[in-house]
């Protein structure tokens, strides 16, 4: 039964791709039922899979033994408890407050806890090394695969905006007016800031495979993988695949070198570096590089002469200082002058309306134009300004609920966004046990030789490099394809620490 239950765990992570397509997100299959079908199949997948594990009485017994497991499963069911009775009652400006509903954050705790899930199976299966390199290779595969293909036949979905591009990576060397919104792929693909991140977290097993296997196989995922990271526009991906190979072949030396456990690797190192420079000479024409010089020229004509619009905002406040009527000026002016402020439209118009606090939109427009075109830093801002109206100390321990959080707009900034939706408490419950494997990995890596091997370091590296792009970007570990993955990489991790330990 165990065998059966690890079979049945490889698969389920192996597809973790394919669930992530756009089309399960959007259109008629999103609205087929309450939920995705993606996030059902997982449910029904965990669930199958701790039914099979726990069918065995060894698991049980072996269950009773683990204190640590059963105070968190305790903790977990106080702090649930605690947070939805805290979460029920708000106050706030929106007349919905902000589309509360007590299913929706229930089922977020379930869906948070999913991917802790599978890192125990993960530890307690103890997958080969054969067995989490297949795994590994394939969703690389599976993701990059996609991305490269499909902007060859230029059928990508954008990685910014909707439809598909417009140039596939050849035109960006004869075309500087294409526009980085109409080259950045992100293959079929849901998430942009995720596969992002996921990317970046496989990268350094991937040149650990590189390395140690080198072969057409090997080399040819590698590249593709580094024209994946560079097609899909964003700044994780671009400054990851340069990092990230330059750490991988600093690893790499370090391990030949200096503890000498690995052998030979010229030709892998001389591919490393070559895709190196390849990647710093296409850069340069791809959409991330693109992006940034829009982003500072956007940032520059934000604060463009506002004179006008200025004397019009100081000469409205003067007449109208106080009461209704200064309510109804600075409503018709942010109406008015929000693109001229450089605002952008979802925030002013969905995320916090500004006819229910133009006021909180005034302290923005006063603001330098690098702050209001920073999407974090405004995010913040609102919700910043949601949990001063609440007026809640507990909101810090407990938080405001995610669905609270993710109608004003899901902060892209991961453990952030998680203490103003969860708290502090609820980050530390549900993010808290991938910091404690990767602190608990690096000692058992720094204490013990037969610990300090190539593939825990790459291990290491992999998922620190998940968590900064989850800090950096956001949007990846409420992601179930990311989280799950992430939990994969953090229990063989845990694994092969332990073993090599003992």
């Amino acid at each position: 039964m165990k065998d059966k239950t690890r079979t049945i765990l490889f698969w389920f992570i192996l597809i973790q791709p394919f669930l992530d397509l756009y089309w399960f997100y959007h259109g008629q299959l999103a609205n087929l039922l309450p939920f995705t079908l993606p996030t059902i199949i997982r449910i029904l997948a965990v669930g199958t899979l701790l039914g099979l594990y726990f069918s065995q009485r060894t698991a049980w017994l072996k269950l009773s033994r683990q204190k640590w497991l059963l105070l968190y499963l305790a903790l977990w069911l106080v702090y649930s408890a605690l947070h939805l009775i805290h979460v029920r009652n708000f106050t706030s400006i929106s007349p919905t407050s902000y589309g509360y509903s007590l299913s929706s954050e229930l089922f977020y705790l379930i869906r948070m806890t999913l991917p802790l899930v599978v890192v125990y199976l993960t530890t307690e299966l103890q997958f080969s090394q054969k067995q989490l390199r297949l795994v590994i290779e394939g969703i690389a595969g599976l993701f990059s695969g996609t991305i490269v293909i499909s902007n060859l036949l230029v059928i990508s979905l954008k990685s910014y905006e909707t439809g598909t591009i417009s140039a596939n990576i050849f035109a960006w060397f004869f075309d500087s007016n294409i526009g980085y919104s109409h080259m950045a792929s992100k293959g079929f693909f849901n998430f942009t800031n995720m596969v992002s991140a996921v990317l970046f977290m496989l990268l350094p097993l991937v040149l650990y495979y590189l390395f140690t296997a080198f072969s057409w196989h090997t080399v040819t995922l590698t590249v593709v993988q580094t024209l994946a990271m560079i097609e899909i526009g964003t700044k994780v991906a671009a400054i990851g695949l340069l990092g990230g190979i330059a750490i991988g072949i600093i690893l790499f030396l370090f391990h030949r070198f200096a503890l000498k456990d690995v052998k030979k690797g010229g030709r892998a190192l001389l591919t490393a570096v070559l895709l190196e420079v390849a990647a710093l000479a296409i850069l340069p024409f791809g959409p991330a590089n693109q992006r940034y010089h829009y982003e500072i020229y956007l940032a520059q004509q934000s604060d463009h002469d506002l004179t006008r619009p200025q004397q019009e905002l100081a000469q409205g406040l003067h007449k109208h200082p106080t009461g209704p009527e200064r309510t109804a000026f600075l409503r018709d002016f942010i109406k008015k002058n929000y693109r001229v402020y450089a605002l952008n439209p979802k925030f002013v118009f969905k995320s916090y309306p500004y006819q229910d606090d133009p006021e909180f939109w005034l302290q923005i427009i006063r603001e330098p134009g690098q702050s209001r075109m920073e999407n974090r830093h405004v995010e913040a801002a609102m919700l910043n300004q949601v949990v001063k109206t609440n007026n809640n100390h507990w909101d810090k321990f407990l938080g405001i609920s995610y669905t609270r959080e993710n109608n004003i707009f899901n902060l892209e900034r991961d453990f952030a966004a998680q203490i103003y939706s969860l708290g502090w408490c609820g980050m530390l419950l549900f993010l808290g046990p991938y910091l404690i494997i990767l602190a608990y990995s690096v000692y058992r890596w720094l204490r013990f030789k037969p610990v300090r091997t190539y593939l825990v370091s790459s291990l290491i590296v992999s998922t620190s490099f998940v968590l900064l792009a989850a800090f950096s970007s956001g949007n990846v570990v409420d992601f179930l394809t990311a989280s799950f993955i992430l939990a994969f990489v953090s229990g063989n991790l845990l694994v092969q620490v332990r073993k090599k330990a003992s």
